[in-house]
């Protein structure tokens, strides 16, 4: 179907839909299941029994499973049945963790798809794009990713960008009319706008016609198909450190094998024995174990209202120094209110809060109605220049579009201004906002056929731009002592906190040039809104606890400097001597000059998009890791040059996120602070993991070594090795992940991007915990097999014993970068109930019958367990009282 050739009317009728209301909850359906999913084809996925077998592909167990078969063909039939299992539950645990990630990242995908604005049942929405039908009719703005393929039914200045489809880096130009033309590429359809290109000017509604691979997109492009899986600099610094000790622990292993052969030990034994032991203090679960760990923190984050959208952002988050986040929304509720007017030289004032129509205008203390000179005028001006709509959800008033915008309806409404009744005024010409020209203007034409133009915009902006001032009086010329005026009453608005905007108008002919350098200028000036949008009450706790954790905070916004520094003195963002810096200065220094004072600054007023860039990379030159936040496609730039970027969910473009490393969910900075102290939790819980794993590794193989050192028998059968393995290494280390943060996590300077996964003496902890758990094990053996010589298998159960207590008791301190005694081991439940696990595991070994002659355990008394237990405490109670 060539779309581009229909009229509008004609494509409403093919797709039975109306741009005035949209598709029903019930055709919806309907379309879904008749044309599926709106998405590309996504890469195949690889079958669970691959990945099943993918878990016995590593090279240890290979040769784990051949000296399995050689057991078995020498008659050894227990020990390679015993062998087999617990490799396939080994398996079957990686298969579990894997799975665990893969869905964790599925979720994450889909939670950061781009969303789309649809009308539905006579009301706007906001849908996951993968849910938009053929026939939705969609909202699109700048900044925005078109959804689906659209024929474009309304365009208000809109310009996209379609060089991922054309080559052609230009913007286009996009109108609604029908084109008449045979076989135009998709190029030339400029009444059609398509999937993934990006809105880059205006706005514009348009009616779905293709999705998925019914797409341009779908047919010439499988660009966004193919999702590589990214490795954090954390997981390839493990996989680095991982191949780093397989050389270490092979030597070791062939260490011990070649010392028992050396001894007279059978050979087959000792080369069943040091594959165990290859297989144990090789630590391959640990990529599995950081994935799991990244991909539930991950999750974590998600229910405090932040999606990490790359995983390298979490290990990231824990060395951030400083952020630089937009005040409004982020640090402000982002419930604009109107309460004061500059109006006719005087100032009202407007009682109600957020977006409550109810109110009234008073002149000092009396009230005032639609009868004051040029009130009423003022505040449909307001409504006409605005692309905002009040709505009522469960019987509140809500805001759908700009929260400014909202704020001017809601004053309208409090002065008894009904809704704009669109046949009285039509339409001419409108010229977006924009952060670069900070005013918006539109050209209408009321029902006596009068055209003329309103401009919103900043004061700044909106006064040089003026030639004439309204006043109680009428029309007059602007003189110098106006101008004073206004500028006073706009610093006086500032200094209470009061954001403001001026708004203007300009009597048109017909035959005026609807250019746009020509419209906006020889304004007549009205009157200025102040607008404050309170600061949300959990910010400034939430400022306070980022400094306590080194992050300095900044403040970075388009409003008026007053405005800006009373906000951030009641943040407790600025302090004394803090410098406040504007956008004009910021255009007069060189980077170089900027770097200079940027320690300085924590504050930023009247800034555009660009200037966010320079900020962002005099920070970084300072040697800070920064956080940046943004909502607009101008802050895209930004955003990815930062080391982490933050964009908004109810907020931000489409380009804004995906440039992102991190979407809030409710736009709140307080959100940012949640982020970061879950990142450095995330962090430190690997570092406990990493630490419990190779303590462990480390005493399984200096037992063996120090037993072969002293002629001793083996401490530990080939068995008894893998199940330690087993049970000490798999659900203690994953547990382990899931511990809470630590009281002083945000009362520590934010970590070095240059330390390494051993930094602050965790190499230290690793080495002398796991000597003393080989050394105990070591004693538990000889001192049992010294007093009973006969029965080396009472002596093996002792050590085998003594080894899994000494690690799971070890496990408590992992929790810690202190004393065991600091924290409540209860505080963890997961962990607490994993140590149970491995221990009723134990037991079961040690005391059933059936399992003994495989294990080659024995039962023990009391006084044995005693005996262990004081031993196996030792590494633990021993650095703990040191503390």
């Amino acid at each position: 179907m060539k779309w581009y050739q229909l009229d509008v009317e004609r494509v409403e009728q093919k797709l039975h839909v109306t741009s005035k209301e949209g598709l029903s909850s019930k055709k919806v359906k309907e379309r879904q299941k008749q044309y599926g999913l709106n998405e590309l084809e996504s890469q195949k996925h690889t079958p669970r029994w691959l990945i099943f077998l993918a878990q016995f592909q590593d090279f240890m167990v290979l040769v784990l499973l051949a000296a399995t078969l050689i057991a078995g063909l020498l008659g050894e039939y227990i020990d390679a049945i015993a062998i087999m299992v617990i490799v396939l539950v080994n398996g079957c645990i990686g298969y579990f963790q894997e799975q665990k990630a893969e869905k964790s990242l599925e979720k994450l995908k889909e939670l950061s798809a781009p969303m789309a604005n649809v009308l539905r049942d006579g009301k706007w929405e906001k849908v996951s794009s993968r849910e938009v039908v053929v026939g939705d009719v969609v909202r699109i703005n700048s900044g925005d990713r078109i959804p689906a393929d659209i024929r474009i039914v309304k365009s208000v200045s809109m310009e996209t960008e379609e060089s991922a489809l054309t080559g052609e880096s230009l913007p286009v130009m996009k109108h609604a009319t029908a084109i008449r033309k045979e076989n135009l590429e998709a190029g030339d359809q400029v009444n059609m706008g398509f999937m993934g290109t990006l809105v880059t000017r205006g706005s514009g509604i348009g009616i779905v016609v293709g999705t998925g691979m019914n797409t341009v997109m779908g047919q010439i492009a499988s660009l966004m198909t193919n999702t590589k899986k990214t490795i954090t600099p954390l997981e390839r610094r493990l996989a680095e450190l991982g191949k780093i000790l397989i050389i270490v622990a092979l030597f070791l292993t062939a260490l011990v094998v070649m010392l028992g052969i050396f001894q007279g030990n059978p050979m087959y034994e000792m080369f069943l024995a040091g594959v165990s032991l290859a297989v144990a203090a090789i630590p391959e679960g640990l990529p599995a174990i950081v994935t799991v760990a990244l991909s539930l923190g991950v999750q974590r984050m998600i229910k405090k209202k932040a999606i990490v959208r790359k995983l390298s952002a979490v290990e990231t988050l824990g060395t951030a120094s400083v952020i630089c986040s937009d005040k409004t929304g982020t640090m402000t509720e982002n419930q604009m209110t109107v309460k004061e007017i500059y109006l006719n030289g005087n100032h009202l004032y407007v009682t109600g809060d957020g977006y409550d129509i109810h109110g009234d205008y008073y002149l000092n203390d009396r009230k005032v109605d639609e009868h004051y000179p040029n009130l009423e005028n003022m505040l449909l001006y307001g409504m006409l220049c605005n692309h905002a709509a009040l709505l009522i959800k469960k019987g509140k008033y809500q805001i759908d579009g700009d929260p400014t915008d909202g704020a001017l309806l809601v004053a309208a409404r409090k002065l008894g201004l009904k809704e704009i009744d669109g046949e009285k005024f039509h339409l001419i010409k409108e010229i977006p906002f924009d952060s670069d020209r900070k005013r918006m203007s539109v050209v209408l034409e009321d029902q006596n056929g009068m055209r003329f133009l309103i401009t919103k915009g900043a004061p700044d902006v909106l006064l040089p731009r003026s030639t004439h001032v309204l006043n109680g009086e009428g029309r007059s010329v602007l003189r110098k002592e106006d101008t004073i005026k206004i500028e006073n009453s706009i610093n006086s608005m500032a200094s209470k906190a009061l954001r403001t905007i001026a708004i203007g108008i300009r009597p048109l002919s017909n035959k005026d040039s609807l250019d746009e350098a020509f419209l906006e200028k020889d304004l007549t000036f009205i009157g200025l809104f102040g607008i404050i949008d309170p600061p949300r009450k959990e910010v400034k706790g939430a400022i306070a606890e980022c400094r306590q954790a080194g992050i300095k905070t900044v403040m970075i916004t388009g409003d008026h400097v007053n405005t800006a520094r009373a906000i951030a003195s009641n943040l407790n963002i600025l302090p004394t001597n803090g410098l406040v810096l504007e956008g004009h200065q910021l255009n007069q220094m060189s980077q170089a000059e900027l770097e200079d004072v940027i320690d300085d600054a924590y504050v930023f007023a009247r800034v555009t998009p660009e200037h966010k860039l320079k900020i962002v990379k005099a920070f970084q030159s300072k040697g800070h890791i920064v956080a940046m936040t943004g909502d607009g496609v101008n802050d895209a730039p930004a955003i990815k040059a930062s080391d982490i970027g933050i964009s908004m969910g109810i907020a931000g473009t489409d380009v804004t996120k995906e440039a992102s490393s991190l979407v809030l969910m409710d736009d709140n900075f307080a959100t940012i602070k949640a982020a970061i102290k879950e990142g450095r939790n995330i962090y430190e819980n690997i570092r406990k993991f990493i630490r419990y794993l190779l303590a462990s590794n480390v005493g399984e193989i200096l037992v063996m070594l120090f037993a072969m050192l002293l002629g001793l028998p083996l401490p530990l059968v080939p068995v008894q090795i893998l199940w330690v393995n087993l049970v000490t290494d798999g659900l203690p280390a994953m547990a382990l992940g899931l511990d809470k943060p630590e009281d002083n996590v945000m009362k520590r300077p934010p970590r070095s991007p240059r330390e390494g996964v051993f930094g602050r003496g965790l190499g230290y902890k690793i080495i002398s915990r796991g000597i003393l758990i080989g050394l105990v094990t070591l004693i538990a053996f000889m001192l049992t097999y010294q007093n009973n010589p006969d029965n080396l298998i009472y002596a093996q159960t002792v050590a085998f014993t003594t080894l899994v207590m000494a690690q799971l008791i070890h496990v408590f301190d992992c929790r810690t970068e202190n004393s065991v005694f600091d924290r409540n081991p209860f505080e963890n439940i997961y962990l607490v109930l994993a140590v149970i696990s491995s221990l009723l595991l134990l037991l079961v070994v040690v005391y059933w019958p059936p399992l003994q002659p495989i294990f080659h355990t024995t039962a023990l008394a009391l006084r044995d367990w005693m005996f262990i237990v004081a031993l196996s405490a030792i590494p633990t109670v021993l650095f703990g009282f040191k503390k």
